[in-house]
């Protein structure tokens, strides 16, 4: 009987999660490109310079459209940016973009070129697609995240190098899409969640490139993820994809780094470098400090690996360790969407 309850409440929660969100909630201001009407937006950056700078929560709903925009979200109150979309459940129905082309070099640093910064805590997002439109040759970054108690539900980020800046703070990204190339998933000091994302690899490189330098217990855990080969990858992506490497460069002699990578019930469905996990360099290898580890790892993808010295297939013990919770901390209930929890 409990177990018949469970299931039913399961399938129960699915079906509220599977709905549309084709009007602005109750409360919200809303955005819609190119509109004339009064009390709309036709710009997301608008919308957001009409909101109080207070601790009172807020939220933002978006009509469909491309809005070329770089999105700075500093308010102090909590925010909560809904997009337009038939099936809340998932991004494969989003029809908000919010695309911008800015690059490390020309903006003077990764977070400056990002499309979405996110300097506050208290922020939520469903079912927008964001994306930084550069491509291949340089820093770009998609979405730029400072923030704590951050959920981005549902949410598409697309870019080529360093696509996900996770960067200070506690986050969780929930049945959404990720896509880059090289180091895409990357950060210094956030502590971070990944939920039944799909992931997937544009060109030859690692995933994730974790440079974090303080050693504590937060991390960065995937679980529940599928990797993919992106629709327009570039040729010799397959074979040359690594779960991660050891963000440092030479400053390495003068701090230590200690990224600690957990992928956990990953479908691979692309050919994976046998290895899975990778040094940052040949002569830099930065792994002295390392945890990067990995469990029940499926696909056809995954056949036939064999991990380097500094990585750990780890046991069923082990991995149940590495959970949301250890991620982004035992508080996580009181700020996280439940519905889109795995």
């Amino acid at each position: 009987m409990v177990k018949l309850l469970s299931i039913l409440l399961l399938s129960a929660a699915r079906y509220v999660l599977a709905t549309s969100r084709e009007t602005p909630p109750s409360g919200a201001i809303t955005v819609r490109k190119g509109t004339t009407t009064a009390g709309e937006f036709a710009t997301i950056t608008a919308a957001l310079n009409s909101l109080p700078n207070d601790s009172s929560s807020r939220s933002v709903f978006i009509f469909p459209g491309t809005y070329t925009e770089q999105i700075d979200i500093t308010r102090s109150g909590p925010l909560t940016i809904y997009g337009y979309t038939t099936d809340t459940s998932t991004y494969t129905g989003n029809q908000v973009i919010i695309a911008a082309a800015g690059n490390a070099t020309t903006a003077g640093s990764d977070d400056a070129s990002g499309t979405l910064r996110i300097h506050k805590n208290d922020f939520h997002m469903y079912n927008v697609n964001v994306k930084n439109t550069v491509g291949k040759g340089v820093q770009a970054i998609a979405i730029s995240q400072y923030g704590s108690r951050v959920g981005l539900y549902a949410c598409g980020f697309f870019g080529y190098q360093d696509t996900l800046y996770a960067n200070q703070g506690t986050q969780v990204y929930l049945k959404g899409y990720i896509e880059g190339a090289t180091d895409f998933i990357f950060g210094r000091l956030g502590s971070a969640y990944f939920g039944e994302n799909t992931i997937a690899v544009s060109g030859p490189g690692c995933i994730t490139a974790s440079g974090r330098i303080s050693n504590d217990t937060f991390s960065y855990v995937f679980n529940q993820n599928t990797i993919v080969l992106a629709s327009d990858a570039a040729s010799g992506t397959s074979g040359n994809i690594f779960l991660g490497r050891p963000w440092g460069v030479s400053i390495r002699k003068l701090t230590a780094w200690h990224p600690r990578v957990i992928f956990k019930n990953t479908v691979i469905n692309v050919p994976m470098n046998k290895a899975l996990w990778s040094v940052w360099q040949p002569t830099d290898p930065n792994t002295d400090d390392v945890f990067y580890g990995d469990f029940n790892t499926t696909g056809t993808g995954s056949t036939g690996a064999v991990r380097p010295s500094f990585a750990t297939a780890l046991t069923a013990s082990q991995a149940a360790t590495f959970s949301i919770s250890s991620a982004v901390g035992s508080d996580f209930a009181t700020w996280v969407d439940a519905a889109y929890v795995v």
